[in-house]
This record gives structure tokens, C-alpha cells and sequence, in this order.
């Protein structure tokens, strides 16, 4: 959680020098905050003198993403991308919009470069293991409710079976990629 001491005191040097790029680091501790608006406001008009500061169209593209924003962090997290292809934050929040919209191959593509540049990182794994159970999710119904009487079971969707199918794939061409990568042709 965002200390609310260090909110101010950065509020208070952005009111004495409103060029300040500590609109920044203002704007981010708003995001920590869970301070979405404000985070955005901050991002909105500090990028307006600074529109190359990628970290802050980064902390924007995020807090959009919280803020059900998706177009918008796409459209500003994607730039940051274009600029910086590099951009782990850019990547994983590129990769949490395309989660968000349900559009799974996109998502683990991300988490690919993402799972790539970070190494092991329990996050971006972690973030591949939930989008491996939501896509098993989706190719099974849910349990229901003990019925009073037998209903038929519905049938299952193929093209949910077929997502699974391909994350599963993916998923393990990423952990085979990352084996040899990290232990050369033992693995």
C-alpha cells in the first residue's frame, strides 16, 4: 500500500513545479493506493508536457486495466511497446489485457515474452498456470447444483476443447523452450 506521507509530499512538489516529471512516481503511488482516477489524471496531464516518459505510459496503461479501460491500456501499453519491445511491465500488462478480454492465445503470447525476458519469475509463471486452469475451465462446465432429477449433461463445446488443446501445446513448448535454454541439451 502507498504511503499517503509520500503522496503528498509529491503532490506538493508538482503544485511548486508543475514541469516536474515527479508526476511519475506521483501517479504510480496513486496506482499502489488502488487510486485509479487519480493515477490516471496524473498520468493524463504530466504526459501531456512529457509524452515520452514510457514508465508513466505504463503506470497509465495499468491503472486503465483497473479501471475496465481495456481499449485505452491497450492503446497506451502497445505504444510503450512499439518504442521499448522490451518493456516487462508494458508486456505483462499487454498480456493482462488480452486475459481480461478473454483472448487467451494472445495472453500466453505475451506471457511467452514475458516468461522469455524475466527468467524465473514466479509471477509470469503464476500467470501461466491461471491462464492454463481458465482455459480448462471453459472447456469443462462447472459442476451444477445437485439436480432433484437426472438431466441430460450438455454437450461438451469443441471449440473449448480445441483452446485447451492449443494452450496445453503452447504451454509445454514454453517449459521445453525454457529447460533447454537454461540446461542446454540435457534437459
Amino acid at each position: 500500500m502507498a504511503d499517503e506521507s509520500r503522496i503528498e509530499e509529491l503532490r506538493l512538489r508538482l503544485q511548486k513545479d508543475p514541469g516536474s516529471i515527479a508526476f511519475a512516481q506521483l501517479a504510480e503511488e496513486y496506482r499502489r493506493a488502488g487510486r485509479y482516477r487519480d493515477a490516471i489524471h496524473a498520468c493524463q496531464a504530466g504526459l501531456a508536457t512529457h509524452p515520452g516518459y514510457l514508465s508513466a505510459r505504463v503506470t497509465l496503461g495499468r491503472a486503465l486495466i483497473e479501471v475496465g479501460d481495456l481499449d485505452g491500456a491497450h492503446r497506451e501499453l502497445a505504444a510503450v511497446l512499439g518504442l521499448a519491445p522490451e518493456n516487462l511491465s508494458a508486456i505483462r500488462g499487454l498480456a493482462e489485457v488480452h486475459r481480461r478480454r478473454g483472448e487467451l492465445p494472445e495472453a500466453l503470447e505475451q506471457f511467452k515474452s514475458a516468461f522469455e525476458l524475466a527468467g524465473k519469475d514466479p509471477a509470469v509463471e503464476d500467470a501461466v498456470r491461471t491462464l492454463r486452469r481458465d482455459a480448462a475451465a471453459r472447456a469443462t462446465p462447472a459442476p451444477a447444483a445437485r439436480p432433484t432429477s437426472p438431466t441430460p449433461r450438455p454437450p461438451e463445446d469443441p471449440q473449448a476443447r480445441r483452446m485447451t488443446a492449443y494452450l496445453s501445446r503452447w504451454l509445454e513448448a514454453i517449459v521445453a523452450d525454457r529447460r533447454a535454454r537454461l540446461y542446454g541439451a540435457r534437459a
